[in-house]
């Protein structure tokens, strides 16, 4: 178990770098570990984490969600602050995890002990750091896309354009329902695929009509369900994870392969 250092001038971060992350954007994290180190903190990405739980728990699966929930925990109640570039793992983490262990003697305590050191990435840094600017630069227009879990579960709206605010040669243009679903919905787009397809076209329509370089979010889930749409609609705008511009690590192509929207 990881011994928490208790140093407010230099805390101890677990980060959790979620499964697609990982797996598909590992830039993210690279991204997300630059910033975290910018705001005086020590961070570690321990190798044994693993998923969330989250398409288990969505699914109903309480008992493998509350596996991983476990394995989860052990890894992390360690440090000062877990942190995730994802306010839907973030919201599984903090959120979730208490209800998964209600009644059980030797987890709930411990589940909730857990659950109170996680933060989303652009709210930590804000919110617990408070970073007031990020010394990154971009050349371009962006417009942000407001994530259901972070949005509505851990009230992530302003922290996000609080800091691209800062990032020079930034233009921020905001699209109509930023705030509205784009149709991924985790195994929501898998189950209700017709729907879906129907909900993310309103969303690409609207950040179409924005008249951005480049899209932004802070879940991977998000930004691949629209960037995937942007891409067979022909659509010339580029998808980034908020991390990597506000990082201003901006080199790898964009998500999807779409183009457009050029940082330097």
């Amino acid at each position: 178990m990881t011994t928490p250092i208790h140093d407010n001038a230099s805390p101890r971060v677990g980060l959790f770098a979620t499964c697609l992350v990982d797996l598909f954007r590992p830039s993210v994290g690279f991204s997300a570990v630059k910033l975290l180190e910018e705001a005086g903190c020590r961070v570690d990405v321990p190798m044994a984490q693993t998923c969330c739980g989250q398409p288990a728990y969505n699914s109903g699966d309480r008992a493998d969600a509350r596996l991983l929930a476990r394995q989860v925990i052990e890894v992390f109640e360690g440090f000062d602050y877990v942190v995730a570039p994802s306010g839907s793992c973030a919201a599984m983490l903090k959120k979730h995890y208490p209800g998964l262990f209600d009644g059980d003697p030797a987890w709930e305590a411990r589940a909730r002990a857990f659950s109170e050191k996680v933060f989303e990435l652009v709210s930590f840094l804000t919110d617990i750091r408070k970073v007031e600017a990020v010394a990154a630069t971009f050349s371009g227009s962006v417009t942000y896309h407001d994530s259901c879990s972070g949005l509505r579960e851990l009230g992530i709206s302003a922290q996000p354009r609080k800091l691209l605010a800062t990032v020079e040669g930034l233009e921020l243009k905001e699209m109509k329902d930023s705030d509205i679903c784009c149709g991924f919905g985790g195994t929501f787009c898998i189950k209700y695929s017709d729907i879906s397809n129907a909900i993310v076209a309103k969303k690409t329509a609207n950040i179409e009509a924005s008249g951005a370089d480049l899209l932004l979010a802070g879940d991977m889930g998000c930004l691949m369900n629209m960037a995937g749409k942007l891409r067979r609609e022909g659509s010339a705008i580029a998808v980034r994870h908020v991390a990597e511009v506000l990082a201003g690590i901006t080199d790898k192509p964009p998500i999807a392969g779409t183009t457009g929207g050029k940082g330097r």
